[in-house]
C-alpha cells in the first residue's frame, strides 16, 4: 500500500476539504498521514487518519510559512513517503525540495488563487516572494487541480500543464425533516476582510425580526463584534465561534438564508467558489451570493438563490426578505442541486488524477 503524505497549514481538525481528500484515498488503496499545524486555539487532534501537528514559533505571517515548510521539509525527509501532496502554495515548498530530492512524485492542490489573496495586494516584497515560489515549484507537480473553472483555465495557460477541477463540495446530506426555526440569516466561514460581513451586520437594523448568527473565526473578529455592539440590536447578532463540521451542519439546517457575498477584491474574490455556498445548498438552504462569475454560475444553472446587485445595508436586507418569502420556489431546486453538487460525485475527478500513481 502506498503512502501518501498530505501537507495543509491549517487546522486538521475542521479543514473539510483536506479531510474528504484524506478519505477518498485512504477507501481508494493509499496509507494516508496528515501533517498540519498546531495553533495556541487548536483542539485535541480528532482525525481518523494517521496524523502530526507542529508547533510553531510564530503564529502568522511569513515567519510561520518559514518555519512551517522548514518543519514540512524534514520531517518528509526523515520519514518514508511514495507521494506528497501539498494543499495550497504555504506548504508547496517544503513538500517540493523534499519530493525532488527523495524522487518521490509531488501533486498540489490550489485551494484559491493564493498569489491574488487581498493580503498581498500591495505589499510588493511579499507578492513576489510567493509568485516566484509558484513559478519555481508549481510545474515540478506531477498532478495539479484547484477548486474551480475558472482558476484552472488561469493556471493552465500559466503554466502550460492540466489543472483539473475538483470542487469543494461536501459529502450528500438527507434533506432535513423539520422547518428552519424562526428567521435565521446564516454566515459561515473565515471572518476575514472582504467577506462581506461588515455589510450583513449593518443590515440588521432593517431586519428587525431576523436574527444573524456568524460561525467562524479570523483576523478581523474583533472587528466585527465591535461593530455589532454598535448595532444594538438587541442580541440578535450571534457569533458562534469556530465550530466543529458536525456542530456546522445543525446549525446551517435551522437556518432561512445563507450568505456568500464576498467582495470583488482582487481576482482570487473575483473567481472564488466558496465551499459555504455548496454546504448551504445540502443543508436546503437558499442563498444571496455574489454576482461573481464562480457563484453566478451555480444560480444561474439551478436557481438556488438570488444574486446581490446593490451592495448596501438595505439593499442586502431587501433581497433577504425577498428570498426568505419566496423560499418555497427554491425547495426542488435546492433538492436537485443537492443531488449533483456532493462529494459521492466530485471524488470521481480526484480518483482519476490518482490512479496513475497507484
Amino acid at each position: 500500500m502506498k503512502r501518501i503524505m498530505i501537507a495543509v497549514t491549517t487546522d486538521l481538525n475542521t479543514d473539510q476539504r483536506v479531510l474528504r481528500i484524506a478519505g477518498t484515498l485512504s477507501d481508494n488503496g493509499f496509507n494516508v498521514m496528515l501533517f498540519g499545524r498546531e495553533n495556541p486555539s487548536s483542539k485535541p487532534l480528532n482525525v481518523k487518519f494517521q496524523a502530526v501537528r507542529c508547533k510553531l514559533l510564530a503564529s502568522k505571517g511569513m515567519m510561520m510559512y518559514l518555519l512551517f515548510n522548514w518543519r514540512l521539509f524534514w520531517y518528509l525527509m526523515f520519514h518514508k513517503f511514495d507521494l506528497v501532496l501539498a494543499n495550497d502554495l504555504d506548504s508547496l515548498v517544503g513538500a517540493s525540495l523534499a519530493s525532488v530530492l527523495k524522487h518521490k512524485p509531488l501533486v498540489y492542490d490550489s485551494h484559491e488563487y493564493f498569489t491574488e489573496l487581498p493580503e498581498l495586494i500591495g505589499r510588493r516584497f511579499k507578492r513576489r516572494v510567493w509568485l516566484a515560489a509558484e513559478r519555481l515549484f508549481v510545474p515540478r507537480a506531477s498532478a495539479a487541480y484547484t477548486v474551480c473553472q475558472s482558476l484552472a483555465d488561469i493556471y493552465s495557460v500559466k503554466y502550460n500543464r492540466q489543472f483539473s477541477v475538483v470542487r469543494n463540495v461536501p459529502y450528500a446530506l438527507p434533506k432535513p425533516e423539520n422547518a428552519p426555526v424562526g428567521k435565521v440569516i446564516m454566515y459561515q466561514g473565515a471572518l476575514n476582510v472582504g467577506r462581506g460581513i461588515e455589510i450583513m451586520i449593518a443590515a440588521m437594523q432593517y431586519l428587525p425580526d431576523y436574527e444573524l448568527w456568524i460561525a467562524g473565526s479570523g483576523g478581523v473578529e474583533n472587528d466585527l463584534r465591535q461593530l455589532a455592539a454598535e448595532q444594538k440590536c438587541g442580541g440578535k447578532i450571534v457569533f458562534l465561534g469556530r465550530l466543529s463540521p458536525d456542530e456546522l451542519r445543525s446549525k446551517t439546517q435551522l437556518a432561512a438564508v445563507g450568505l456568500s457575498i464576498e467582495e470583488d477584491l482582487g481576482q482570487n474574490y473575483h473567481y472564488a467558489l466558496p465551499n459555504k455556498l455548496f454546504d448551504y445548498i445540502q443543508a436546503r438552504v437558499p442563498v444571496v451570493v455574489s454576482c461573481l462569475p464562480e457563484m453566478q454560475r451555480v444560480i444561474e444553472k439551478y436557481g438556488v438563490g438570488e444574486m446581490l446587485t446593490e451592495r448596501t445595508p438595505g439593499g442586502l436586507a431587501e433581497l433577504i426578505q425577498k428570498v426568505v418569502s419566496q423560499r418555497d420556489k427554491y425547495e426542488e431546486k435546492l433538492d436537485i442541486a443537492a443531488s449533483e453538487l456532493n462529494w459521492e460525485n466530485e471524488c470521481k475527478t480526484l480518483i482519476d488524477i490518482y490512479k496513475r500513481f497507484k
